[in-house]
């Protein structure tokens, strides 16, 4: 390389060394309010998330001690004085509704089968949340639903990729003991009973089933 090209690079370097400390001067805030917004970002994102936590650990706490009252209509009254909305009301009203099942008095259970139906139709709850009141009101004691309507919506509830699945063809099952449709009701329990969707304790309900309905017993119950 002559001396020339290399006066020229080393004056072409010192050019873009200037310009890159006017554009510094000029604009480098802007590269630092990044640096702040991102850090702090971040650090919000931490503090809020640890809020939320705290918050819901002092909603449940909130619950469980509603729950410690001595009596089911004790403990209906301190679920009522609980706020909550969304998810939380959800799984207060669905807490209130198995103390509600639980009494004597018919108001309260009429009132619970309402609250459950209104959130199973609360599109601001969580799916999860609205299948399980969804669930609870169909097979709640005394409901008085129409055989049709329950059995459309166990189906509905027994769809794949339900997250109540087990639960409402367990149910859809029993419907079908009660009808006299024994061979369907072996067939569904022996499903239940080799279903890997299925919690162990329901497949255990569906081998006792299918040994009560006069069907082979499950190798399970016969060692």
């Amino acid at each position: 390389m002559s001396n020339n090209e290399s006066f020229i690079d080393e004056v072409t370097e010192e050019v873009r060394r200037e310009r890159l400390f006017g554009y510094l001067k000029r604009y480098g805030w802007i590269g630092i309010a990044g640096i702040i917004a991102l850090v702090g970002g971040a650090a919000y994102f931490e503090w809020d998330k640890s809020v939320k936590r705290a918050d819901a650990e002092v909603y449940g706490d909130a619950l469980l001690a509603a729950m410690d009252a001595p009596d089911a209509v004790a403990r209906q009254k301190a679920l009522a004085a609980v706020d909550g909305t969304g998810d939380r009301a959800a799984l207060k009203m669905l807490l209130a509704a198995g103390e509600a099942f639980a009494s004597e008095d018919a108001a309260a259970r009429s009132e619970a089968l309402a609250g459950l139906k209104a959130v199973a139709e609360d599109g601001s709850v969580s799916p999860v949340w609205r299948d399980l009141a969804s669930l609870r009101w169909l097979i709640a004691p005394g409901a008085g639903h129409e055989p049709a309507a329950r059995q459309a919506g166990l189906e509905a509830l027994a769809a794949p990729g339900r997250a109540f699945r087990p639960l409402a063809l367990e149910q859809l099952a029993f419907d079908k003991v009660a009808a006299g449709e024994r061979e369907a009701a072996l067939a569904d329990f022996r499903a239940l009973q080799a279903s890997t969707e299925a919690p162990t304790g329901l497949r255990s309900r569906a081998g006792q089933m299918i040994v009560i309905l006069g069907g082979e017993a499950p190798p399970s119950a016969q060692n």
